[in-house]
């Protein structure tokens, strides 16, 4: 009986997170423009065969737009349309998964920090007050450049540099909570630190982490884009929407479609993951509406 009368509590909560996400337009609007790249990518494999994405065809190269193009071709005459949605795998998928990681690290850490104290949080708050002091941008640069290009360096850098952002938001979630009164009354029944913080903190602190996790997915598809525009991210010939502007900046005044259609991809996801984030801000904690 108590089992389902908690599983109502979490049901019912999700219902009315879920009403209020779906009367703001803007985070609606953000949700499905992530949904359809979402799509794209998981059936990108459907959509079109890998040969398009990496096979050079120099007869068709720089072609406009067409019906057997839908984005045209690039200068090696592959094509742009099969390049975008594979690309998104790498944009959209490398984002959620290093919010994923970020989550689950920044999560523990910053917990963990808050609930013991002492010289252990005030350890861990400088060494994140050094790496916040750092422009983030700056420091996943120069982590890529110290690591080497690639994706898994560039995943460990993306990582460690969110990671600080989560322990910093979770750390302060988690001090607001553990100072009420159904805390010290956990306390004084003898449950351990470890039980306070799976069955009490942690669940109540979700929803800040979610609405972090959306902020962050938005301005890491962005330093993902960046560092590959850099040659330091994704390398060729696989596909990845920096990568693609890299490529096309040579071409921008004669066949400005090579970088229309990848900018485009990545302002419209950043900007949707924003929106979502605002949405789920707005829907897990109505206090923070302006």
């Amino acid at each position: 009986m108590e089992t389902q009368q908690k599983w109502k509590r979490k049901t019912d909560r999700f219902l009315d997170v879920w009403r209020c996400l779906r009367r703001n337009k803007a985070a609606m609007t953000g949700l499905i423009v992530i949904l359809i790249f979402v799509l794209l990518a998981v059936f990108a494999g459907v959509i079109c065969d890998y040969d398009m994405v990496i096979k050079q065809d120099t007869v068709n190269r720089l072609q406009a737009p067409s019906g057997e193009h839908w984005l045209g071709t690039d200068h090696l005459g592959r094509d742009i349309f099969a390049r975008m949605i594979y690309g998104a795998r790498v944009s959209i998928g490398v984002g959620f998964l290093v919010v994923i990681i970020s989550a689950a690290l920044g999560g523990f850490i910053g917990s963990l920090s808050a609930l013991l104290g002492g010289k252990l949080d005030n350890l861990i708050m400088r060494v994140v007050d050094i790496f916040t002091c750092i422009p983030s941008m700056l420091m996943t640069l120069a982590m890529v450049a110290a690591l080497g290009p690639g994706l898994r360096n560039l995943v460990v850098a993306l990582c460690i540099n969110t990671t600080v952002g989560f322990t910093r938001v979770v750390r302060a979630a988690v001090l607001s909570i553990v100072n009420q009164d159904y805390i010290s009354a956990a306390k004084a029944s003898g449950f351990s630190t470890w039980k306070i913080a799976v069955r009490h903190v942690m669940p109540n602190a979700m929803g800040i982490i979610i609405v972090e996790g959306a902020m962050t997915v938005a301005g890491t598809i962005l330093s993902i884009a960046g560092l590959s525009f850099l040659g330091l991210g994704i390398q060729p010939p696989s596909p990845e929407w920096g990568a693609m502007l890299n490529e096309g900046r040579a071409y921008m005044r004669t066949f400005p479609y090579m970088i229309v259609f990848p900018g485009i991809a990545i302002i419209l996801s950043a900007l949707a993951m924003n929106l979502l984030g605002d949405g789920l801000r707005d829907a897990l904690d109505p206090r923070s509406k302006r």
